[in-house]
């Protein structure tokens, strides 16, 4: 579409007459479907810290952002504290980076599962020091302070730290993020491990209806049939994705202090890589796509952590680039209903992100999301085959008001 900003165009292109699929209900959150918000604020190897945030001007315009959501009918969203901006002097916080996001949040009526940590901490902290736990755990203890004063009788969602598992290969095994470690990553996550135990302890003292998330990768190895000798090896590499909530709760290195109602709600990152044949060198894995005869269905997947962990679930991130977005949404959500009926409580989908940004290497435009751009006033284009299919899927919308041409809402 190419239309002119000025010039309505045909609302059955952007909101499809109808649904053909049974509209899902969330027994946790507010809508089943959900916009993440990229909030990355990690320091990359060359120096740079990334505020995909700030990048994406969604702090600037955030009550727009918010309001786009709910006008699609999305009313749950994923977003982040940006913890390099508000703890600036150790102990000191400044929480006028968050505030008008909170503020912006509450008025909009979207309910935030708000991340305090996602990949990034400030400048002055070694996150290998015996102080680190305790530090985050006065970090979080001030933002529950300030979700009691934002958000009053409502209940708050909050994950604490943003996929331990990932962040613990990239900063621990490889150093390619912060802190830029080899071979530690096993200490890296017990140590982050301790500190999202504190922070839980301290945002349940605060605010007792707290709803606590982990969001961590969902993946699948298994050994390739011309290699069976390395089956146990890519059962031992698929297991270990567990290894995180095992430890949250207590089921290993119980002396880190982890006990089973500190997973409260489990997120489950999942993208079109996410399953692969184990190699012993990972950049050699070759990865499996949906329609590969040995290519596990995420309902499946899904089913596994459910029985592992007896917690409800929710796709806490997924989608991917392009012209696949709508046949990648369209295959998840075949298997999350396929699950729903086999009894696996999937509690939401959330698309992430939500808005395009820019690659974290290499600044390249990323057509990820379901808008795009930022006009001077915090105007957006969207991704119109998208939310053909998220109507399809059964997202309602509250109406056709404010859009457009080209899909820009003002």
């Amino acid at each position: 579409m190419n239309a002119g900003l000025g010039e309505m165009v045909d609302m059955a292109v952007i909101y499809p007459p109808g649904s053909t699929a049974q509209p899902l209900v969330s027994q946790l959150f507010s809508s089943f479907f959900q916009g993440g918000f990229e909030c990355s604020s990690q320091r990359l190897r060359a120096g740079r810290r990334l505020d995909v945030i700030d990048a994406t001007a969604h702090d600037r315009f955030a009550a727009q952002d918010y309001s786009r959501l709910r006008g699609i009918g999305m009313q749950t969203a994923r977003d982040g504290f940006r913890w390099h901006l508000i703890e600036h002097t150790p102990g000191e916080y400044d929480f006028r980076s968050i505030l008008p996001m909170l503020r912006a949040a509450r008025h909009a009526g979207v309910q935030i599962i708000w991340d305090l940590c996602h990949y990034g901490w400030p400048d002055f902290m070694d996150v290998f020091s015996p102080e680190f736990p305790e530090q985050f755990g006065r970090y979080a203890a001030a933002c529950a302070e300030i979700l009691a004063e934002e958000n009053g009788e409502d209940i708050s969602f909050v994950c604490p730290i943003n996929e331990i598992s990932f962040l613990t290969w990239a900063g621990g095994d490889v150093g390619y993020l912060n802190p830029f470690a080899h071979g530690r990553g096993l200490e890296l996550k017990m140590q982050l491990v301790r500190a999202a135990l504190r922070a839980t302890a301290a945002l349940r003292a605060r605010l007792p209806t707290v709803r606590i998330v982990y969001a961590e990768p969902l993946l699948s190895s298994r050994s390739h049939p011309d290699r069976p000798h390395e089956a146990d090896a890519a059962q031992a590499e698929h297991l270990g994705q567990y290894q995180t909530l095992d430890m949250l709760s207590g089921r290993l290195f119980p002396e880190l202090g982890g006990f089973p109602e500190a997973l409260d709600i489990v997120g489950l990152n999942y993208y079109p890589y996410n399953q692969w044949f184990f190699h012993p060198y990972a950049h050699e894995r070759e990865h499996l796509p949906g329609g590969h005869p040995l290519h596990r269905p995420l309902s499946e997947l899904l089913a596994e952590v459910y029985a592992r962990y007896g917690r409800p679930l929710f796709l806490s991130e997924t989608g991917t680039e392009g012209e696949a977005r709508p046949d990648w949404l369209r295959s998840v959500m075949a298997e999350v209903r396929r699950a729903r009926e086999q009894g696996t409580p999937v509690e939401g989908v959330c698309l992430y992100p939500i808005l395009n940004h820019a690659g974290w290497d290499d600044d390249r435009p990323c057509p990820n999301g379901l808008w795009d751009g930022c006009g001077p006033q915090g105007e957006r284009h969207i991704y119109a085959p998208l939310l053909h299919e998220l109507r399809a899927q059964g997202l309602a919308g509250a109406g056709n008001q404010g859009w457009v041409g080209d899909g820009l809402m003002v």
